[in-house]
């Protein structure tokens, strides 16, 4: 066994679970009497989403609908980012939803400073869009995974190969 022990502290954002709750939204919104003859649509991109509605009321409903379905399906709020609200063809809006995936860099260096600020025997280094953190104790690694989940961090973090 390896005296060293390490975990990666990674952003990810499952875009099955994204497409299930689309799938859902759409269909609420398909039934709801307040959308009746409303041309409100979801449409999934590469790594955003563009929701298109008649006007800004209808498309904060459309966005409500579409966060509630998001939250029951575990996904977090924390790694979509909302674009301005902009005209669009026939008196219609469009906001363009971006979906964040990965650790950017201004991130990863904020999370190494409050790894090494906590004075825990560890080390933590950048592997593109995630952080290895290794360090001789569990504890010190668990430790370090608790302070994580209570910083106020703009993205949501997942903890993997807690080896």
């Amino acid at each position: 066994m390896s005296s060293e022990s390490s975990f990666d502290i990674v952003s990810k954002f499952d875009l099955q679970e994204m497409t299930n709750a689309i799938t859902q939204a759409e269909k609420e919104i398909e039934t709801r009497f307040d959308f009746k003859g409303s041309k409100s649509s979801l449409k999934l991109e590469k790594d955003a989403l563009v929701v298109v509605s008649d006007d800004e009321y209808k498309l904060n409903s459309v966005l409500d609908i579409l966060q509630s379905k998001m939250v029951k399906r575990g996904l977090s709020l924390k790694n979509v980012d909302y674009g301005k609200v902009e005209p669009a063809s026939l008196g219609s809006v469009r906001q363009k939803i971006t979906l964040k995936q990965g650790i950017d860099q201004d991130n990863a260096k904020k999370i190494n400073v409050l790894i090494r600020d906590s004075k825990l025997k560890v080390k933590s280094q950048i592997q593109g869009d995630q952080i290895r953190v290794t360090g001789k104790s569990k504890n010190d690694l668990q430790e370090i995974m608790q302070m994580l989940r209570k910083a106020e961090l703009k993205l949501d973090l997942q903890f993997m190969n807690f080896k």
